[in-house]
């Protein structure tokens, strides 16, 4: 998480002390799950708060774990992983907040989903499983907040979509820029014309990283390897290609310790996809077609050859909405070399307009006319939906008082571009696609490529 995002996790969470004061000292002996009446401890008693299991305990998993385990009105009660390391440390975590042993842990998600003593469940377990844990979780009727991207493929995003459609359980997609004030203003000046008419937006974000071939070694006896594969593709085990989040790598490269299978294309696609839908998102909300998509996409990627990662280092991809919008997405590195930058700028959100532009990241927000800044929306203006919290959200829309910032029809679209421009740097050529079939016009190779097999017995 960013520091802004930190500082709106502890701006809403409580510590143990501060709970036990609110719920009184006779609510030290209990462990949830033990049912007691709402009266006797209030709006914060174990039976009235959101039983959650953490499944994915990497750096995603436990950054979102403990934003949940801040709230005082969820209660984290299991975890899941298939390294037992990262498995043991999230228990410690969750034990130490509530200053007892009960958190549950296993290695198979299935086991946690299917507990009755749960009500949501996180998903933060590597791109590849999202899809198969989202789906199990909907048919169990467990809420869940699950981490971007949908992964695997369009068509496995199309499950879920149906999945918790079908289920009618709340979903939050972990683009948690949605529930940023600087992105919700720069959508808002954008939406209501103040920048004229928005003719290009350029977006940019970190490209991905590379890592040599590493000698196969002995799988770990910590590590359930074949159930990390899962629907990937059957591969020799080597330390670099499954590691969690470190601060140490054991080899050169990485982006400041995060893993390595981000860049690897049987688990993830890529910095395309894993760091640009987040923009991406942001850039069709601003738009007005986050419900929607592009109509042509045309572009160019460098791919690392006879590496251990084969996902893009540097792309640009040009996206033409029906509406006139040419929506260009880049790595930092070309965003920032654009013809049409402003000065300074590469990574973020930058809209322009006939009359002015803004610019947004998670860092900041820039206008010209600087007086766009100040800007107060008027009683007939465009107004989004606001949320300041995601994790905060989440939990709101689960209790029915709200509805959630980033649900499964808009992760869907989000998700969609991200493999709409994968898909067109790997064919070389410009593709024609159907925003409301949601399918690819006249084109069997690129319809082709929505989709690839699961290795068995998974299946969505």
């Amino acid at each position: 998480m960013t520091m802004n995002q930190t500082k709106m996790v502890r701006k809403n969470q409580w510590s143990r002390r501060e709970f036990l004061k609110s719920a009184g000292a006779a609510a030290v002996g209990l462990s949830f799950p033990t049912v007691v009446p709402s009266s006797v401890f209030g709006a914060q008693a174990p039976s009235n708060r959101l039983a959650m299991a953490c499944i994915g305990l990497g750096i995603q998993g436990t950054g979102n774990m403990r934003a949940f385990l801040g709230n005082p009105e969820v209660r984290v009660v299991a975890v899941c992983d298939v390294h037992q390391t990262q498995l043991q440390k999230g228990k410690q975590v969750v034990d130490k907040w509530y200053d007892n042993s009960d958190c549950v842990t296993s290695g198979d998600f299935r086991e946690i989903i299917a507990r009755k003593d749960i009500d949501a469940v996180q998903i933060t377990a590597p791109d590849h499983w999202h899809p198969l844990i989202a789906v199990e979780a909907a048919r169990q009727k467990k809420h869940m907040y699950c981490e971007k991207p949908m992964g695997w493929s369009f068509r496995a995003a199309k499950v879920v979509q149906k999945a918790v459609h079908d289920s009618g359980v709340v979903f939050q997609f972990g683009t948690q820029q949605r529930s940023g004030g600087f992105f919700r203003q720069a959508c808002e000046l954008v939406r209501n014309g103040k920048i004229g008419q928005l003719k290009t937006i350029l977006v940019g974000v970190p490209g991905s990283w590379t890592c040599p071939k590493q000698p196969t070694e002995p799988v770990p006896p910590e590590l359930n390897y074949e159930m990390w594969l899962g629907p990937a593709p059957m591969a020799p085990y080597c330390y670099e290609r499954c590691r969690p989040y470190t601060d140490t790598p054991r080899t050169p490269g990485g982006w400041g310790g995060w893993s390595i299978w981000y860049c690897i294309s049987d688990y993830c696609i890529g910095m395309i996809g894993n760091w640009g839908v987040h923009h991406l998102d942001i850039a069709q909300w601003g738009n007005g077609t986050d419900l929607s998509g592009p109509t042509e996409i045309q572009g160019t990627g460098v791919f690392p050859q006879d590496m251990l990662t084969d996902c893009a280092t540097n792309w640009q991809v040009e996206n033409r909405y029906a509406n006139g919008v040419t929506l260009v997405h880049m790595d930092d590195a070309t965003a920032k070399n654009h013809p049409q930058q402003v000065a300074g700028y590469g990574h973020g959100v930058l809209y322009l307009g006939s009359e002015g532009w803004v610019h947004v990241d998670r860092e900041r927000i820039d206008a010209n006319p600087k007086l766009l800044l100040k800007v107060k929306f008027g009683p007939n203006d465009v107004r989004l939906f606001k949320s300041d919290n995601h994790h905060v959200n989440f939990v709101d829309a689960v209790k029915g008082r709200t509805q959630p910032a980033a649900p499964i029809d808009i992760a869907v679209r989000s998700d969609a571009l991200c493999w709409l421009e994968q898909i067109a740097i790997k064919t070389g050529r410009k593709l024609y696609w159907d925003p409301a079939k949601e399918e690819f016009v006249n084109d069997a190779e690129a319809s082709a490529l929505l989709d690839r097999p699961m290795r068995g017995p998974w299946r969505v």
